[in-house]
């Protein structure tokens, strides 16, 4: 049995995403929750194997608990599904550690079959995200990176700290952080581990 966590702030919502895996055979709804926090703690408590969870929902959203169920170690397989496609909220979920991305114009079949792919740890995306990631991906970049950039990610990318880097470069502190700023600028990304995964995933390291 699949057991699914149900993560979206409209009870409609979930009592049709509850009627739809009741419907189906080797699924089992183990919880549904309102926002990200909640989502985080009972998945933390029935430890599921699929977690379906929206993106915008009031207090904690769906990038963040995706973030935390990473840093905690969670094992559940974090499906999105949402109503968003745009680069602000796909990008984000990917680059956190969702395991899919789907809409919830998506067929109950195809719902059903990426919860499947989703529990065999098989990467899912709906066709018009998949497009938006590969384009963003393939698109020339005016986001290129100077070679200091590029030596000062590589740094991080291999653990390093930024007083290392700085060390390592013979630069100050100061400037490794200045040049992670405008790495993250570039990349369109928040932290360290985001700019590391953009890196791996666009072939720069």
């Amino acid at each position: 049995m699949i057991g699914i966590l149900v993560v979206d702030d409209h009870p409609i919502v979930r009592d049709g995403l509850r009627g739809i895996f009741a419907a189906e055979e080797g699924f089992t709804v183990v919880g549904e929750a309102g926002d990200g926090a909640e989502a985080v703690t009972m998945a933390q408590r029935l430890l599921p194997d699929v977690v379906l969870m929206d993106l915008r929902m009031p207090g904690t959203g769906g990038v963040e608990a995706i973030s935390r169920l990473a840093a905690l170690g969670n094992p559940a397989r974090v499906l999105v599904l949402t109503t968003y496609d745009t680069d602000s909220d796909v990008l984000p979920a990917i680059e956190v550690g969702a395991t899919g991305y789907l809409l919830k114009d998506a067929p109950r079949a195809e719902l059903v079959r990426a919860v499947r792919a989703a529990a065999r740890g098989e990467s899912v995306l709906s066709p018009a995200v998949a497009s938006r990631v590969l384009g963003r991906i393939r698109e020339p970049a005016d986001d290129t990176l100077t070679p200091r950039e590029v030596e000062v990610l590589g740094l991080v990318a291999q653990g390093h700290t930024n007083k290392e880097a700085a060390r390592v470069l013979f630069l100050s502190e100061a400037t490794v952080k200045t040049h992670l700023l405008h790495i993250y600028a570039k990349f369109g990304v928040r932290d360290r581990a985001a700019a590391v995964a953009v890196a791996y995933r666009t072939g720069l390291l």
